[in-house]
């Protein structure tokens, strides 16, 4: 074995080993909370943390803090307690990826307990209307779908209560801003895992957020009653590929874009094209199934998902494994009108 070779396993041992050690950081939290939260640092200003429902980035700076999703209401007062571990400077902003539960359950008290980054500045010419929007506290942004799914037309009941919602929307492709010295590009990622989803790119520390179109524990979520489909979601596996960058030519070397999921670990591209191959993979066999003229029970039973099953699937809870083959199915089938 040349020893090239062997410095390159060598490495990749090293690096494993790395992520394991990474995995295993935390920071100390207030009593009470140890048990329920995870906070792992990813890149020297950008954290994850996990057990408040979906995970939770946080980039922190000199301005103050930007976090991504705010995981449940019931897990508001320990989130703040494990960011303010962090800084003691406020958040500034609160970005949304989608409109599910344990993604913005926390807007409210995470909003008031920051403050708008141009706070003091209202009335002054060529201030923005982040000033006065959210009454200076931190703003909450989203795509303007995930508004559009949280509220509800005049004189129907909302599913999410109007302190949830976001403050500040934005449409079309992106929304782009620069603070703590670090560009932030949030992506709009259409008809994926909902019709509002969004991947947040830390572009200096080299970090992307995935929110939900990526979950590390369970196949994809395709929520068709809001808007998700199997096309969109392997169109939005298709852009993370295109954001990342792998560790080449070293291989050896740490150096390579970081990923926080919408549940579950920290992953790097190898991780992400595993994840993408099996969806397409999956996709591709229920559609040669829907070729044959097979049903959906048909398909069930003929068990598409049999090579992933062990790693991702669940016959109980929130989202199985039949969920996973019907909304496949049934995007597939109404994408071809039928």
């Amino acid at each position: 074995m040349s020893q090239l070779v062997k410095k390159q396993q060598a490495a990749q041992r090293a690096w494993m080993g790395t992520v394991a050690a990474l995995a295993a950081i935390v920071t100390a939290l207030p009593a009470g909370a140890q048990q329920d939260l995870e906070v792992i640092q990813v890149r020297p200003n950008v954290y994850m943390i996990a057990g408040a429902g979906g995970n939770i980035a946080v980039q922190v700076g000199p301005i103050g803090t930007i976090v991504v999703n705010t995981g449940t209401e019931a897990m508001s007062d320990k989130v703040l307690a494990a960011i303010g571990k962090l800084t003691p400077l406020p958040i500034r902003y609160i970005i949304n990826t989608s409109a599910d539960a344990d993604f913005v359950g926390g807007n409210a008290r995470l909003s008031k307990a920051g403050q708008t980054v141009l706070g003091g500045l209202a009335g002054n010419p060529g201030v923005s209307e982040d000033v006065i929007t959210n009454g200076g506290a931190a703003s909450v942004l989203a795509h303007e779908s995930v508004l559009t799914r949280m509220s509800a037309p005049t004189g129907s009941k909302a599913p999410f209560p109007d302190s949830l919602w976001p403050t500040k929307t934005y449409s079309g492709r992106g929304y782009s801003m620069y603070l703590n010295g670090e560009g932030v590009q949030v992506l709009y990622q259409p008809a994926a895992h909902t019709d509002g989803d969004s991947i947040v790119f830390f572009r200096r520390s080299d970090v992307i957020v995935t929110g939900d179109i990526w979950d590390t524990t369970r196949f994809p979520v395709i929520d068709l009653a809001r808007g998700g489909s199997i096309q969109g979601e392997i169109a939005a596996l298709n852009r993370l590929l295109d954001l990342t960058i792998p560790p080449v030519p070293l291989p050896w070397e740490e150096d390579r874009t970081l990923l926080i999921s919408g549940h579950g670990r920290i992953c790097d591209d190898s991780d992400l094209v595993e994840y993408h191959d099996m969806v397409v993979i999956i996709r591709d066999n229920i559609q040669e199934l829907i070729n044959r003229g097979m049903t959906l029970e048909q398909i069930k039973q003929a068990n598409p998902t049999r090579a992933y099953r062990a790693r991702y699937g669940s016959d109980t809870g929130p989202w199985t494994t039949d969920m996973f083959v019907e909304a496949v199915y049934k995007s597939l089938t109404a994408r071809k009108g039928k």
